[in-house]
């Protein structure tokens, strides 16, 4: 955690945590859908997040992944949830579209190898007692309960049925997981057959489980490394992953809220943090704690084909970012970690984002205005050269950490900073 020998290397966040006073849970929010279930027990808690993203078009550097649209088709992704429970509901979201969405089927079961389900294990998911449900434009579907018990860190597959013709507007860019499309209602196939694949999410957003032991939710939220962009596909590697594994025996989940390309100060491959934080922060049902690991790009994407015009952010810009970040959280009594920028020497060497890192950049990255909380710049450098990974943690771009690199930063949180037992 903390290394107070070393302060030249502390991040501008880490700094910003230092004028913030850490404070204990004292609420922990109930989750509360609508009159229909005010009597079941509320035990409601999120066990599994992907942010939702809007498309973009052709001329952004990086390609969406996912069709522009579908029609007379079925979508099957696979999730792997934090906390198990009695019973879940999933969310579906239209959040950036124009258009309503269209659901004629849509099933859960615990998943099986690649895109098949275990048998015996499938529910139908209904919406208000329905099995066909428009997802209306700027909202979430939620859907009615199902039981279907889980241990945690079990393994899911949610299959959706779109039969008309539906542009697809809001997506999860970089889901490091295979999700399948094949024509035709398949939501109930035992196997099935896909017809193209994608490693995308597609309207998918959250999982939720009723564990009424549960002792709430930590959220992280952050960009690329904490989407998990360096991790191992379909393998759960992730540094939330690891960290869902640690927390778990203590009965709590975590939200994995990176989104890849996000940044602190302006809206990128997904909204500005400042105006995400409400939906993929506060608003989680259960949430206790607040991880924030993000402003790599904020610093690296200027002068990059990503915001070649833009300048470099200000210190006292940021500083003051993070500042809004901690006290909307301690208003809705969460703590809140802070999390030291990574070195990123190197990164994207060789591709058209080459001037990723530049000297000066790296400067504003370890400006020393902070105090960390949880020093992951300290923990993944290369201790002969602090500005680049060290080689065993790095994914291999010199920007996102790896496997090992992602044990490395969840094993390094201490918990005691999050949860009370």
């Amino acid at each position: 955690m903390t290394n107070r020998r070393d302060p030249v290397r502390y991040s501008i966040l880490a700094n910003a945590v230092r004028h913030l006073r850490l404070i204990p849970i004292a609420l922990a929010a109930s989750l509360m859908f609508d009159p229909a279930i005010a009597g079941e027990r509320q035990g409601w808690v999120g066990t599994w997040l992907a942010s939702p993203q809007s498309t973009w078009g052709a001329d952004f550097a990086l390609p969406v992944k996912i069709p522009p649209q579908l029609e007379n088709q079925t979508i099957r992704q696979t999730v792997r949830i934090s906390l198990g429970g009695e019973k879940l509901r999933v969310v579906l979201s239209n959040e950036y579209a124009a258009t309503p969405v269209q659901i004629s089927g849509a099933h859960v079961a615990v998943a099986g190898e690649g895109s098949k389900i275990v048998a015996g294990t499938d529910r139908v998911l209904t919406f208000g007692g329905q099995a066909k449900a428009a997802i209306a434009p700027g909202t979430s579907l939620i859907s009615d309960p199902v039981d279907l018990p889980l241990d945690a860190l079990s393994r899911l597959s949610v299959s959706v049925y779109l039969p008309q013709e539906t542009p697809l507007a809001t997506f999860h860019w970089d889901g490091k997981q295979t999700a399948y499309i094949g024509n035709g209602n398949q939501t109930a196939s035992d196997a099935f057959a896909a017809t193209q694949t994608t490693d995308a999410r597609i309207l998918l957003s959250e999982i939720l489980v009723d564990a009424p032991a549960n002792d709430g939710a930590v959220v992280a939220i952050g960009d690329s490394i904490t989407d998990g962009a360096g991790a191992t596909l379909d393998a759960d590697n992730r540094w939330p992953d690891f960290l869902a594994a640690r927390l778990a025996p203590k009965q709590v989940a975590v939200l994995n809220a990176g989104i890849s390309g996000a940044r602190l100060l302006d809206d990128a491959m997904g909204v500005k943090a400042s105006a995400r934080f409400d939906r993929d922060v506060l608003a989680q049902p259960g949430v206790k704690a607040v991880i924030l690991l993000i402003g790599i790009n904020d610093i690296s994407w200027p002068g990059t084909p990503f915001v070649r015009e833009k300048s470099l952010p200000a210190f006292e810009t940021l500083t003051s970012a993070y500042l809004q970040l901690a006290a909307q959280a301690h208003a809705h009594n969460l703590s809140i970690v802070g999390a030291t920028l990574t070195p990123f020497e190197g990164a994207l060497s060789g591709t058209p984002l080459d001037a990723y890192y530049t000297a000066e950049k790296d400067a504003l990255r370890t400006s020393g205005a902070f105090d960390a909380v949880v020093d992951f710049d300290l923990l993944l450098r290369e201790p002969a050269h602090p500005t680049r990974l060290l080689p065993k943690f790095d994914s291999g771009d010199h920007l996102h950490t790896g496997d090992e690199g992602n044990q490395a930063m969840a094993d390094a949180i201490d918990l005691a900073t999050l949860v009370k037992n």
